[in-house]
């Protein structure tokens, strides 16, 4: 599934950077290891959003009532990109190491 949510500018640079690599959500959502969250920047002065995104996988949710403020969830997220291919992939592979870079229009994606 996919979640589409506002992130304001601050953080939503920290998670492209790399600084930032997790969420402190509402749990108003049903979030699930292996989701999506479309992260999309948001001006709160000018509520309006800047037209910048990202896509990140959630890969933990910490929901313990010992460590979270009642009602929220702390959620672990990792980069992602999406390819555009015009043919069928072969299976998946799992890796040891699944980081991948930030691609934005106009980047070259290697190998793709």
């Amino acid at each position: 599934m996919i979640h589409a949510v506002k992130i304001v500018p601050r953080y939503f640079d920290a998670v492209i950077s790399g600084e930032k690599t997790f969420e402190v959500r509402k749990n108003d959502r049903p979030f699930q290891v292996g989701d999506l969250l479309a992260l999309n920047e948001y001006d709160v002065e000018n509520k309006c959003y800047t037209r910048n995104s990202c896509l990140v996988y959630i890969d933990y949710i910490l929901d313990s009532a010992d460590y979270c403020k009642n009602g929220y969830v702390v959620l672990s997220i990792k980069p992602c990109v999406v390819r555009k291919v015009t043919a069928p992939q072969g299976p998946c592979v799992d890796a040891a190491d699944y980081r991948v870079p930030f691609a934005t229009i106009g980047d070259e994606i290697e190998g793709g």
